[in-house]
């Protein structure tokens, strides 16, 4: 199972880009978000990948944040809604317009997507609904205080289990220490979470 992909990007289109990795090129379709914000030709771009197989298919989909590959997993397991149909969710409109139209219901927003119709919309509000608030944006009135970054970091962490306030606060404290990757800013934060823990523990005996 492939997890991600950093190589040079050989060849982009709207729907699809052509990544270099050890000399092997990977086709990888993404969304239109994703292609919107990649890197320069002949420059080195890492892309989180959801690996599908098929038996007589073998597709690799790309996307730049772990909330956007997070919400195309979700999209893909509500019934009737497969990979491509997904990607056109993904690339007909912004996660912050999609996930609060998917928990409100606005039905009337989500078949404007090209490939929804009213029973596929319905379906996603159904399934998907109560899935989305790891992934949703600030609620109205609230600053957005958090960068994209900080965004990514805070979906992986809540949908491993921990507490929304708990991990805010430990984002917030590793913010300042590391660089500005995810994958440093989410080793960090785990670090402060694991002493939280441990703190709590011994107290608690």
């Amino acid at each position: 199972m492939i997890g991600s992909l950093r190589g040079k990007l050989i060849d982009k289109r709207p729907n699809q880009v052509l990544l270099e990795v050890g000399g092997v090129g990977y086709v990888v379709q993404i969304p239109l978000s994703t292609f919107t914000s990649l890197a320069a030709l002949h420059s080195d771009n890492t892309l989180l990948i959801h690996t599908h197989v098929r038996e007589d298919q073998f597709s690799l989909y790309g996307f730049l944040t772990a909330r956007e590959k997070h919400c195309f997993e979700l999209l893909i397991s509500a019934s009737g809604v497969g990979p491509s149909l997904a990607l056109k969710i993904l690339s007909g409109m912004s996660l912050d317009e999609l996930i609060p139209a998917i928990r409100k219901g606005d039905l009337a927003q989500l078949v404007r997507i090209p490939g929804v119709g009213r029973k596929t919309a319905e379906r996603m509000v159904v399934e998907l609904r109560d899935k989305l608030a790891a992934v949703d944006v600030p609620d109205a009135g609230k600053p957005a205080t958090r960068s994209q970054l900080e965004s990514d970091v805070f979906s992986a962490l809540v949908n491993l289990g921990y507490d929304e306030r708990t991990v805010e606060s430990a984002i917030a404290k590793s913010r300042s220490t590391v660089g500005n990757d995810f994958e440093s800013l989410l080793r960090a934060s785990l670090q402060v979470l694991g002493g939280a823990a441990t703190q709590k523990s011994k107290r608690s005996k």
